[in-house]
């Protein structure tokens, strides 16, 4: 039976809030493997996809069949969870102090004494899964094709995550620096070069609002089959087949609004387009047709990502493409600096 290790953090009045989660010990001879989703507050498919995997290793491990210590928070923000305003929950930044959820976990691990809520969270977060071999981050994007999002050094062996998830895209990165969870676990690893025997990656599952018990079946489906498949479970289990086309960070395309108003995609998800087309036009001033203007792809590629939101501001993020080179725009770091 899981072991509830849950922990509490204060919210901005002081208050204790508790952070969800659980220990299935295993016989101890598999990797140890940490999995959490929510870290962003407003992405919630990963927490049910969670919530459906815990059934399945109640099950493996009543059976004997589970190798690992698995460590599950299937809602690890509750910081974030609580930030209801007028009906929509807005949970990638703390409302407080403007701090992105998933940013300078680095730091706030560093600390010997946290000075804020959002601080405390996070070093507890990180210590949560500090003796991991495996670490999944589950996310999703605002509407997107389920993609992966994976170090250098865990690829090619990440495709086989990519293709038992069911996932179109998996996105190479080698340089973050803004301190995301992900970055912050597999920090020690890289400095160390004990990779070879690690798996670190950052999950999205599509859009935020692809929440539904067929994707999350499937997901949780397609988790517990990599398990089995890296020896956490004693199970037998069959690669995936699925196609899954890698992508270096640098040549993804991301394009940004122009100008504010109304958003209308002339392409979806998935489709592909060629440079120069046009995929979306943006509609400033309703009632005058000059204030229209068109967003054209700058090079051959597939729609991954794109706004969720008809009515956009200028600046945002309104689609990202995969490309066959690398993107004009790209000055390394971060695929969305968001």
């Amino acid at each position: 039976m899981a072991q509830d290790i849950s922990f509490s953090v204060r919210n901005n009045n002081g208050d204790a809030l508790r952070v969800g989660a659980w220990r299935f010990e295993g016989d101890g001879s598999g990797p140890n493997v940490h999995l959490q989703a929510g870290v962003h507050a407003d992405e919630i498919a990963g927490m049910l996809v969670l919530h459906l995997l815990m059934q399945r290793l109640k099950i493996a491990e009543a059976e004997g069949k589970l190798k690992s210590r698995v460590t599950v928070v299937p809602q690890a923000n509750p910081l974030g969870i609580g930030q209801f305003r007028q009906g929509r929950i807005l949970g990638r930044f703390h409302d407080a102090t403007g701090h992105n959820f998933n940013r300078a976990f680095d730091v706030s691990a560093a600390l010997e004494r946290p000075s804020t809520n959002v601080q405390e969270w996070q070093k507890s977060l990180v210590q949560l899964a500090a003796t991991a071999d495996v670490m999944l981050d589950l996310h999703t994007d605002d509407e997107a094709l389920p993609y992966l999002y994976v170090h250098r050094s865990f690829w090619p062996r990440g495709r086989e995550l990519a293709a038992a998830m069911k996932m179109d895209v998996a996105i190479i990165w080698d340089d973050g620096g803004d301190g995301s969870f992900e970055e912050t676990i597999i920090a020690p690893w890289l400095r160390d070069g004990v990779t070879a025997r690690k798996m670190a990656a950052t999950l999205e599952l599509r859009g935020q609002g692809d929440v539904s018990d067929h994707f999350a079946e499937q997901d949780a489906q397609g988790l517990y089959a990599w398990l089995c498949g890296i020896g956490a479970i004693d199970e037998a289990s069959t690669p995936a087949d699925w196609p899954v086309e890698s992508m270096q960070m640098s040549h993804m395309e991301t394009h940004l609004a122009p100008q504010s108003g109304v958003l209308i995609f002339e392409k979806e998800l998935g489709e592909v387009v060629e440079a120069g087309q046009r995929f979306a036009r943006i509609l400033q001033r309703p009632g005058d047709p000059a204030s229209e203007v068109v967003l054209y792809a700058e090079q051959a590629g597939r729609m991954v990502t794109r706004y969720r939101d008809r009515l956009v501001s200028q600046g945002m993020v309104v689609a990202k493409f995969t490309g066959s080179r690398e993107s004009r725009h790209w000055s390394g770091g971060l695929l969305d600096p968001n």
